[in-house]
C-alpha cells in the first residue's frame, strides 16, 4: 500500500530526527567552534538548530546565524533558549530546500543528520553559491571517502578540483546524545581560491574519470596508452605511479591535462581533416 505524501513527509523528517546525535558539552563546542576561526563579520549557516547548543556558540562568535531545523519540537525549545540573540535567523524547514545566500560570503558549521550526509555535502559544494569554507561533524567513514581514502572515488575527485579536505578534530562516541554507533569527525571543506578546471573542463573531467574508473586508463577501451601515460607524470614531475598503485587527484588531473592537450586535440584535428 502506497504511503500519502503527508505520511511520506512524516517518516522523512523522523529519520532526519532519529540520525541526529546532540553535542551538549559548553566546553566541547567551544573548543570546535575555535577550530573554524569564525570572526565577527562573518556570516554562518547551521544545518540543524537541534536544541540551540551548537548555534548559541556561534551566535557569540558570528556576526549573523542563519540556523534551519526541520523538527518542529526541537525548534520552540531551541526559540526559548535563543531568543536573547538579534543576530540569530531561525528558520523551521528541510535544510535540502533552503535558499543559500547569491552574493553574500558565509561559512557553514554544522552538526548534521547522518541519514543525508551525502545531499547536504552535494548541496553545499556544488552549483554557483558557494560557501568559502564549511565545517560539518559526520560520520568518520563518510568523511574519509570524501577526502580519497583509502582510495580516490569519483566523488572525492571531483571535490578536489575546487576543495581542500582535511578532518580536524576526532570525536568520543561519548560526546554525544544519543551516544552513536559510529565514530565520527568535524570535517573542513575550504574553496580554493582559483578551481584546478573551469566548468567546461569540469565536466570533461567528469567524464575521463568516469571512463578510467570503468576500463582503466590503459588497457582495451582505456584513454591513453602506457607510453602516454608516463610520458604525462614524467611532464607534471610525477615519475611514477603511486607505490600503493592508487591514482592520486594530482596524477588523475596531471593525465586529463594531457589527455585533453595531445590525445583529444589529435582526434579532433583528424575529425575535421575527415570532414
Amino acid at each position: 500500500m502506497r504511503k500519502s505524501r503527508r505520511q511520506a513527509g512524516y517518516d522523512y523528517i523522523k529519520q532526519v530526527t532519529d540520525s541526529q546525535n546532540f553535542l551538549t558539552d559548553s566546553k566541547l563546542i567551544h573548543r570546535i567552534v575555535r577550530l573554524a576561526d569564525i570572526q565577527g563579520n562573518d556570516t554562518v549557516i547551521e544545518i540543524g538548530t537541534g536544541k540551540g547548543h551548537l548555534t548559541e556558540e556561534l551566535c557569540k562568535r558570528a556576526g549573523r546565524v542563519y540556523s534551519v531545523e526541520i523538527d518542529t519540537k526541537l525548534m520552540e525549545t531551541a526559540k526559548n533558549r535563543l531568543r536573547k540573540y538579534s543576530n540569530l535567523e531561525l528558520t523551521a524547514g528541510d535544510f535540502l530546500k533552503y535558499r543559500l545566500p547569491v552574493k553574500d560570503a558565509y561559512k557553514v558549521f554544522a552538526n548534521i543528520p547522518y541519514f543525508i550526509t551525502t545531499q547536504i555535502v552535494d548541496k553545499l559544494t556544488k552549483g554557483d553559491s558557494l560557501p568559502t569554507d564549511i565545517y560539518l561533524v559526520m560520520e568518520k567513514g563518510a568523511a574519509k571517502r570524501f577526502m580519497g581514502l583509502p582510495k580516490e572515488t569519483k566523488k572525492s575527485l571531483e571535490l578536489k578540483v575546487r576543495w581542500e579536505m582535511k578532518i580536524v578534530y576526532h570525536f568520543r562516541r561519548e560526546d554525544f546524545h544519543p551516544k552513536p554507533s559510529v565514530d565520527s569527525v568535524l570535517i573542513h571543506f575550504s574553496r580554493k581560491a582559483i578551481p584546478d578546471l573551469d566548468r567546461e573542463q569540469y565536466r570533461e573531467f567528469q567524464k575521463f574519470i568516469e571512463r578510467g574508473m570503468k576500463y582503466g586508463i590503459t588497457g582495451k577501451g582505456g584513454l591513453l596508452t602506457k607510453r602516454q601515460v608516463s610520458a604525462a607524470l614524467r611532464q607534471g614531475g610525477l615519475y611514477k605511479e603511486h607505490e600503493d598503485g592508487v591514482t592520486l587527484y594530482i596524477q588523475w588531473l596531471c593525465l586529463f591535462r594531457y589527455f585533453k592537450k595531445t590525445v583529444d586535440k589529435s582526434r579532433q584535428y583528424n575529425k575535421i581533416r575527415r570532414v
